[in-house]
């Protein structure tokens, strides 16, 4: 831990470099509280602070004090960190200055922000709480959807119609004539089946044989259908309910997530699929709704940030608040698609502490729908609220010239700013609760897809997002920290901090190669442009190799034969998966690729049902390694 505190001193000294000024009390200070106060204080206490700074910035004006914030003459700025706020704000009535310094705002960002998101494991009692808070979200839910009106209802489902009524009619017509394509990822299920062991699946649900009949999703085809005999159908008030889990996000609070049954992800997969392709027809809805593609709504950040015309709102459990009610509103006059939806989601789940509750919301986040109907559900309501604040009745037309200034990715939404309070109090009406310490669009400041923006300068901070390694065995800690010190190079004025963190890899390394900021190997990205040493020609091949450290990971054995490996190999037959990125059962292993704009996978382990033993190995690696040799250069 002491390694994450010369870390964050590190860059307080280059940043105090970088604008002009002195860092030594602020680091003082800091050290002082981390021996008594240990890790919370860089990854909560310093975090709250620069969520206060942000507001502050975004509102003019410096608000009340925080644990990091006393006031000498309880007046003016804080003490702590004054170097960079007396250059955003005036040193005496802590009004944003008219031309703040651009450094220093992503200054007070980056040291105050920097550790909020490191993956660590929450204490127990926070779990604890996490998990009642869980409980508690779906009781306001239920009292949400009694609080909704008829009116209420009818205006959200005409506005649902206006915008997607195309897209559902395609998707009716596909569950009508059986046009769906299931899936299985390598991913946990409810039911704890391996990989492979999915596609032995012998367990499926009443529900879903009305929409998805086991003899034509469990069963290669029609000569298997003896096969029927060993499926045990559940019904309703014995199907297999959604698991509750917690996985790490902060160490301030866990995520949580529910693990969804075999049979319903497979299902829903199905329905993904269909959502997409119909979706991917509708032009419009394609400029108001990003589901692989966070730059549009990071220009619009941009934009609002210059010319103000647009907010950034952030939605707090925006996945564990989208009522089913609102979902089924959505999709009532289409008869096919909405009993198929239905039978996919779950309707129980075992919460640890809790047992087994019923479920009020839609779902949470693991079900293959909960991303594209949340954004359905934000959408309709962002035009509800536009439509009421405008006191008209929107058409498409209106919609079409709302295009550039809406735009929806999750939780993520962009909104006109002179409707954005009637937005936001739709949404919070409809059982929404907008973030507002992450909302923006008074000042200047806007934050979207992980790209913050001050004036239309991009202030966004580098994340560290493991702990740092000490052996070569932490191979995703390795990763990540090469990850951060090409950041923070590429960033230019870290370079007390990028020569601490090269120190720690060469010697858990020993070999730290230079590698361009786009080579498919890990290594430190560097303004040296000698090529000499760094290729060699392939032996055999007319192809340039690159020397760098790279991921070894093997799937777990998982042998699959009989009709489960037919089937398999007749669904990858069929086709590949059209958009990988919102899958959530999808194989993700934590691996980085120097030079990225952001500390993020930059891509995406193969599963092993990609490759030619899929048949005997698949699912996620349990052992993960890094190896330094000789790769394609492209």
């Amino acid at each position: 831990m002491k390694s994450l505190m010369s870390l964050w001193a590190a860059m307080a000294d280059d940043l105090a470099i970088a604008c002009c000024t002195s860092a030594t009390s602020d680091i003082k200070t800091v050290r002082s509280r981390f021996e008594h106060e240990g890790l919370s204080v860089l990854t909560i206490t310093l975090p709250d602070y620069g969520k206060s700074i942000q507001k502050w910035i975004d509102l003019g004006q410096v608000g009340i004090n925080s644990s990091f914030a006393s006031k000498r003459r309880g007046r003016g700025l804080p003490v702590f960190l004054q170097g960079f706020l007396c250059q955003v704000f005036d040193r005496d009535s802590g009004a944003l200055l008219d031309i703040p310094s651009i450094d220093a705002v992503f200054a007070l960002r980056q040291l105050t922000l920097s550790f909020a998101k490191i993956s660590l494991p929450c204490t127990k009692t926070r779990e604890r709480k996490a998990m009642n808070d869980y409980v508690e979200c779906e009781r306001e839910v239920r009292q949400s959807d009694g609080q909704i009106s008829s009116i209420d209802l009818d205006e959200f489902g005409r506005i649902s119609d206006l915008l997607f009524s195309e897209v559902f009619t395609q998707m009716d017509r596909d569950v009508y004539y059986g046009n769906l394509l299931p899936k299985h990822g390598p991913g946990a299920t409810a039911d704890r089946l391996t990989s492979n062991g999915k596609f032995r699946l012998r367990s499926w649900t009443r529900r879903l044989e009305r929409s998805f009949p086991a003899y034509k999703y469990l069963l290669p085809n029609s000569h298997f259908a003896c096969e029927l005999e060993d499926v045990t159908f559940a019904e309703p008030g014995s199907e297999v309910p959604v698991r509750v889990i917690s996985v790490p996000k902060t160490l301030k609070t866990p995520r949580i997530i529910a693990i969804e049954p075999a049979c319903m992800q497979y299902t829903q997969q199905a329905l993904l699929r269909c959502f997409l392709e119909a979706f991917s027809r509708d032009r419009l809805l394609d400029s108001l709704i990003g589901f692989d593609d966070q730059v549009p709504n990071q220009d619009l950040a941009r934009q609002g940030s210059m010319d103000g015309l647009t907010a950034t709102l952030d939605l707090s459990e925006a996945s564990d608040r989208v009522s089913n009610q609102l979902v089924r509103k959505m999709v009532d006059k289409w008869p096919h698609l909405h009993d198929a939806i239905d039978a996919t989601r779950s309707r129980r789940a075992e919460v640890p502490g809790h047992g087994v509750i019923r479920l009020a919301k839609f779902a949470s986040m693991g079900s293959a729908l909960c991303f594209p109907m949340e954004a359905m559900v934000f959408t309709t309501l962002i035009f509800l609220g536009i439509q009421r604040s405008l006191n008209v009745t929107l058409t498409r037309k209106h919609v079409r010239m709302l295009s550039g200034q809406v735009r929806v990715y999750g939780d993520d939404l962009i909104v006109p700013s002179k409707h954005v309070r009637m937005i936001v109090q739709t949404l919070e009406h409809f059982g929404a609760r907008v973030g507002l310490d992450k909302s923006f669009w008074t000042g200047r400041f806007r934050e979207s897809c992980g790209k913050e923006y001050f004036g239309g300068r991009d202030v966004s901070i580098t994340r560290v997002r493991q702990m740092l390694p000490y052996t070569i065995t932490d191979a995703t800690g390795v990763i990540s920290t090469s990850s951060l010190r090409n950041q923070l190079y590429n960033k230019g004025c870290f370079y007390g901090t990028v020569r601490l963190l090269d120190n720690l890899l060469k010697r858990i390394l020993k070999e730290y190669p230079i590698v361009e900021p786009t080579s498919p190997v890990l290594g430190r990205v560097s303004y040296d442009n000698s090529r000499e040493g760094r290729y060699r020609k392939h032996p055999s091949l007319d192809i340039l190799l690159v020397k760098g450290w790279f991921l070894q990971a093997k799937a777990p054995n998982d042998p699959l034969d009989g009709t489960g490996a037919l089937l398999k190999c007749l669904l990858k037959l069929e086709t590949d998966s059209p958009q990988g990125v919102i899958e959530s059962n999808s194989l993700s292993v934590p691996c980085y690729r120097p030079g990225l704009a952001r500390n993020e996978p930059s891509f995406r382990m193969p599963s092993g049902s990609q490759d030619e033993d899929h048949l005997k190995r698949s699912g996620r690696p349990k052992r993960v390694s890094i190896k330094l040799g000789w790769r394609p250069a492209a």
